[in-house]
Order: structure tokens, then C-alpha cells, then sequence
């Protein structure tokens, strides 16, 4: 028989439970590092599948097509996890799909009549990810106590940058950089990267069971159950619980917008950053990915730490000093680009400081908000709308190298989305009341 909680049964969380969700974020790095950072798509946009600009594109297609897809399903498949009460169930369900999109991952060879199964496979993988992102998240009440639940959304964050070290560095000197790996891999048809695809997948399948086996299934209370309904009517419920949003909390509106904004300038620090490393501060791909490692290390533990700041002070407070942070290492690492790669390596460590604080403080921030038994479609919002702005720090990236034709110009454009996230996120009102 099923374990299952309600959200209002007034225990305390378990350690164990806590660790046992944190590890889901550990075991994602397998996917956000290895296969859409570091390893796959860098593979994917080599020139063994074609002209690499024309691939590039490509991959661009893919990705928004995936996240098209996102954006007009997470608030209904969170809604329905929340309706069914097999919460733990569909994230169960869309983190094995990912893990068997990975593994599948490992019969794209170096070859262009591959592309096409590879965009199709990273792009499903990205679709299935948020999917169970957003069960993931909405899990975040059922393993923390208002006191506790900045710590704990804090170390789940800094579990999934640590994470990030240890996998990089097993697939790294494990498999990509030796000549010959271990088993004896080499790099002959991309073997060392695809082998590198299974060690990803069974490394995310390991390490979701924890959650799955430790953490008790979600049933909402019998006062907050909800009715089901057909697929089709769930947009109905959705357009209804939008505009009742819009109506009685309209602070998290405004915040849903804001954070939206910046959790793209968050992600473009990322994307861009090993961009950065190699074209403006001459770092070898090797050497960006030590800088990744150095770079996950500091995140780690900053999240970590500050998550005790945001149950003490709030999460806007942590939000706002860390966009701060991030604006003013920014422009440190713009205004000082010809001082070498000393100064990436510093105000580019600088940077990692504050991303990490500040994309847990946001997830504690709605966290908060949250009535027993909405988690999923809130959390699903959440995705959407960070889905539907996701263009923001690529285009601005790519205006400002355009126009002053130099790429540590584009530094600008990804500050300027961050900036435009911290002036929308400071009207919002730091104290709430729970959405109604």
C-alpha cells in the first residue's frame, strides 16, 4: 500500500526525507551539466553533423519547439498531478523518460544523418525535465516546515551544483579528455561521448529513487481536493484559476512576471559563461570545463548557506542583494575584460555566488504563497511564464555583440535582462498572503 501525506498533517519533516529529495537534485545535474551544457549539445553542434552554424540554428529550432511545448503544458500536467494525487507518481514517470531519452542518446553517431534523432531526443529530454521539475518543486512543501523551507529548497539547489562536480568530473577524465578512457572508449564516432550519455542516464535513475521511495505520496486534504476533469476542460479550470490569480493576488502575478524575467538572466550567466571563458578570456575547452567544476563549487555552497538567511530574513531580501551581487560582478567582469583570464576567474566566481541564492529564494518565495493541494498548477505557471520570456538573454546577448561587434559586449545585454528582473521585483510586496 501506498504511503501517502497531506499537506496540513502538522508532522515535521524527516532528515532522511529531505536528503532523499535533495537527491533528485543531485542526480539532475546528470541532465542540466553533462547533457545540455557541457557534453551533448556542445557534441551535437560540432562539425561532424554539419555546417555548425546551420546546426546551431537547428538546435535553436528544437529547443524552442520544446519549450513551445513547456509553456502550454506544465500548468495543466502540474494541475492534474495535484487533481490525481499521484504526484510522486508522474515525477517518477517523466524523470524515467528522461532517463531513457539520455540512454537512447548513445546510438547518435558522429555522422549528419544522426542530427536529426539527436535534436529530437535532447528536445523530448528537455519537455520530460520541466515536467517532472514541476513535481519536483511542488514536493518542496511536503519536505519542509514554513521555518525550514528556504534551508531546504537552499541545499536541494546546492545538492544539484555539487552533483554537477562530481558527474563532470567522472566524464570528464573518465571519458573525454584521455585518448584512450576507461573500458578503453576513445573519441573514434563520438563513442566517448555517447558512452558518456549512459553513465548520465544511470546516474539520473540512481539517484531519483531516493524521493521516490523515501518521500510519502501527496493526497490534499479532503477540503482542498479538487475535481477532475477531461484534458481539454482542465484549460477551462486553468483560465478560471488564472484570472481568480489576477483578481485576489495580484502581488504574485507581478511576481511571476518579475521572476520570470531574471531567472532568464540567470540562465544566460550560464549559458554564456563558457562563451565568455573561451572567446574574450582565451580559456581552452578544457579549461572551461575546470572553470565549471570551480564555478559549481562556489554556487553549491553559497545556495547552501544562504538558505538559512531566507528563512531568517525572507526570500525577496535574498533575492534582491543577490541580483545586486550579480549586476555589480557583471559589470566588474565587462569593465575589467582585458585584464586576462584573472579576472574571469575572480569576478566570474564572483557571479556564481549569487545565481544559485537566487533561483532557490524564488522557488521559497512562491513556495510560500502556495495553498495545500495547488502546488503543481502554481509551480506550473511558474514554468510557463519562465518558459515564455526564455528568449530575453540570448537576443540581448546577441543585439549588443552585433552592434559593438565584440562578444564581451553581450555581458551588457545579460546584465540588462537582470537589471529589468530586480526594477519589476522591487514593488512586490515582500510579505503576502497565501494565494487564495
Amino acid at each position: 500500500m501506498t504511503e501517502t501525506v497531506a499537506a496540513d498533517q502538522g508532522t515535521t519533516p524527516t532528515r532522511g526525507r529531505v536528503v532523499a529529495w535533495a537527491f533528485w537534485d543531485w542526480g539532475s545535474a546528470s541532465f542540466n551539466a553533462v547533457v545540455t551544457t557541457f557534453v551533448f549539445s556542445v557534441y551535437l553542434t560540432g562539425s561532424a553533423f554539419g555546417d555548425e552554424a546551420v546546426v546551431s540554428a537547428q538546435l535553436g529550432w528544437a529547443l524552442a519547439i520544446a519549450g513551445l511545448l513547456v509553456a502550454v503544458l506544465a500548468p495543466i500536467t502540474g494541475q492534474r498531478s495535484d487533481t490525481s494525487g499521484r504526484r510522486k507518481f508522474w515525477l517518477g514517470a517523466n524523470t524515467f523518460a528522461v532517463v531513457g531519452l539520455t540512454t537512447a542518446m548513445f546510438f547518435v553517431e558522429a555522422s549528419p544523418s544522426y542530427l536529426l534523432l539527436g535534436l529530437v531526443l535532447l528536445a523530448a529530454g528537455n519537455v520530460f525535465f520541466e515536467f517532472a521539475s514541476v513535481n519536483y518543486n511542488a514536493m518542496l512543501g511536503q519536505v519542509s516546515t514554513p521555518r525550514t523551507i528556504g534551508k531546504v529548497s537552499g541545499f536541494g539547489w546546492g545538492m544539484g551544483y555539487l552533483g554537477g562536480i562530481v558527474l563532470l568530473l567522472i566524464v570528464y577524465f573518465g571519458f573525454i579528455a584521455p585518448e584512450v578512457g576507461l573500458f578503453g572508449v576513445t573519441s573514434e564516432n563520438g563513442l566517448a561521448v555517447r558512452v558518456t550519455m549512459l553513465v548520465a542516464a544511470a546516474w539520473f535513475g540512481l539517484f531519483a529513487l531516493p524521493v521516490l521511495l523515501r518521500v510519502p505520496e501527496y493526497r490534499a486534504p479532503a477540503a482542498e481536493r479538487r475535481v477532475k476533469v477531461g484534458f481539454l476542460q482542465s484549460y477551462v479550470v486553468l483560465a478560471r484559476d488564472v484570472k481568480r490569480l489576477w483578481t485576489t493576488s495580484r502581488q504574485t502575478v507581478y511576481f511571476l512576471l518579475a521572476s520570470a524575467i531574471f531567472r532568464d538572466g540567470l540562465a544566460g550567466v550560464f549559458t554564456f559563461g563558457g562563451v565568455l571563458a573561451a572567446s574574450v578570456f582565451g580559456f581552452s575547452p578544457g579549461d572551461v570545463i575546470i572553470f565549471a567544476i570551480a564555478a559549481n563549487v562556489v554556487a553549491g555552497i553559497a545556495t547552501m548557506a544562504v538558505g538559512v538567511l531566507d528563512d531568517r530574513l525572507g526570500a525577496k531580501p535574498v533575492i534582491v542583494t543577490a541580483l545586486v551581487g550579480l549586476l555589480v560582478s557583471g559589470m566588474l567582469v565587462f569593465l575589467l575584460h582585458d585584464g586576462g583570464q584573472i579576472v574571469f576567474w575572480t569576478a566570474g566566481l564572483a557571479l556564481c555566488l549569487f545565481v544559485g541564492p537566487a533561483q532557490s529564494a524564488s522557488r521559497t518565495f512562491l513556495a510560500r504563497l502556495i495553498p495545500a493541494g495547488r502546488e503543481g498548477e502554481v509551480f506550473g505557471l511558474y514554468a510557463t511564464t519562465g518558459r515564455a520570456v526564455s528568449f530575453l538573454a540570448p537576443t540581448a546577448f546577441a543585439v549588443f555583440v552585433s552592434i559593438f561587434g565584440a562578444t564581451y559586449w553581450g555581458i551588457l545585454g545579460i546584465m540588462l535582462v537582470l537589471l529589468l528582473g530586480l526594477l519589476l521585483l522591487l514593488p512586490v510586496k515582500a510579505s503576502q498572503q497565501q494565494i487564495a
